[in-house]
């Protein structure tokens, strides 16, 4: 289990090192912010979906998927944890 910093902290490390075990992560941010915002609409869409037919465990499973590419999506738009934080 991670917390969402210590996501953001690895995620941005795999992006600056492009790791090559994380191919994800660096097709993801090779696309742009484009693609990433494409993906980041269709996880909003199965974690509703999820949370409004298929229970806990599904949404919570789509709703990390959600974070996961809403971070990648940070770090395409230059967006830091204090910048997010900042309007929270």
């Amino acid at each position: 289990m991670k917390t969402f910093e210590e996501l953001h902290a690895e995620l941005t490390m795999k992006w600056a090192t492009r790791d090559p075990e994380s191919g994800t992560v660096t097709r993801l941010l090779e696309d742009g912010v484009h693609g990433i915002g494409k993906k980041v609409v269709e996880e909003a869409a199965e974690a509703w979906m999820a949370a409004e037919f298929e229970g806990k465990e599904r949404a919570a499973a789509e709703i990390s998927q959600l974070i996961f590419f809403t971070q990648v999506l940070m770090i395409a738009a230059d967006v830091s944890l204090e910048d997010v934080y900042r309007h929270l």
